[in-house]
């Protein structure tokens, strides 16, 4: 590679680390994720979404205005082939303090779901209760999950398809058991970024179809169909994610939501008719991302955490 040709490079990944940082800061902000004295428990599974996670959370650490700790936990399962040295050399070679946790779910998800039938539900589930109980052993006051953008969207058209729920993957929750708050850091970070740092980063990824191909998931399908209308309509994504964050009950249909039994014409509401006028549709979609090409550092892209 020339000089001009890694000057480039390098520019491209620093533009493309700002845009991440500058997203997970704004997350943790929006949503207080990370308070003082946190110890966050990072879940690294060897894939793109968790390698970028930690590596975006261990360079904010150093500038946060509120201490936190960082711990990276890794389930081995136990999966044929898994490659049991890739996780600890790595996390070893960068300094972070880390915890490989080893349980033999895939024995479990084997006997009880039979050939051919999708395993990741079964799967989830026994992970999710082993990383609870490896957090409350570790005392960690944050799980942190590597869910971007894209996953909140994908889950909220697969409830919707087949669930009959207007419901997604939220930024910040109470666990399953009652006993940790959990959070999605990458919230506002879309994919292609991730996999563009992730490449760019070289991160040493660990194949996630290790139990069998999974193909033909409800999932996947959702997948390919956001990534179609993201080719070919631009902005589409980025709308359709800040309507997550800009809901109007009045204008929906739960009644649980919003009391439209008492509704009269003296109700006040943020919103009337009009919103459905045709001139009131925006000629270019709300969400178009420009920020690709901007430079330009901003307070956000130090951070905000408090």
């Amino acid at each position: 590679m020339t000089h001009a040709a890694q000057a480039k490079a390098q520019y491209n990944l620093n533009k493309l680390h700002k845009r991440l940082r500058r997203g997970v800061g704004q997350a943790i902000a929006d949503f207080n994720m990370i308070e003082e004295g946190d110890k966050v428990m990072v879940c690294l599974s060897g894939g793109k979404d968790s390698y970028t996670l930690l590596d975006i959370l261990l360079n904010l650490q150093q500038s946060a205005p509120v201490n936190f700790s960082l711990v990276a936990v890794n389930l081995d399962q136990k999966q044929p082939g898994f490659p049991a040295d890739v996780l600890p050399a790595y996390l070893s070679s960068i300094g972070v303090d880390f915890q490989i946790v080893t349980e033999d779910t895939y024995s479990i998800v084997k006997e009880k779901i039979p050939e051919g039938k999708t395993t990741c539900s079964l799967c989830s589930r026994l992970r999710r209760g082993i990383l609870y109980r490896t957090a409350k052993e570790l005392g960690a006051t944050k799980i942190a999950l590597g869910h971007h953008r894209d996953d909140m969207l994908e889950t909220l058209f697969l409830n919707m398809f087949y669930g009959g729920k207007m419901k997604s993957m939220p930024p910040k929750l109470v666990s399953d058991n009652g006993e940790h708050i959990v959070i999605r850091p990458l919230a506002y970070c879309k994919e292609k970024d991730i996999e563009k740092y992730s490449v760019a980063r070289e991160f040493p990824i660990i194949p996630c179809n290790l139990c069998g191909s999974q193909d033909g998931l409800q999932r996947q399908v959702v997948k390919e169909m956001l990534q179609d209308w993201d080719k070919r309509f631009p902005g589409r994504i980025e709308t359709m994610f800040q309507a997550m964050q800009n809901i109007v009950p009045s204008h929906m249909a739960d009644k649980a939501l919003f009391n439209f039994a008492a509704l009269t014409k003296d109700t006040e509401l943020t919103e009337r008719d009009t919103a459905f006028d045709k001139e009131s549709v925006p000629a270019v979609p709300v969400g178009l991302d420009t920020e690709d090409n901007s430079d330009a550092d901003s307070p956000v892209q130090i951070i905000a955490l408090s």
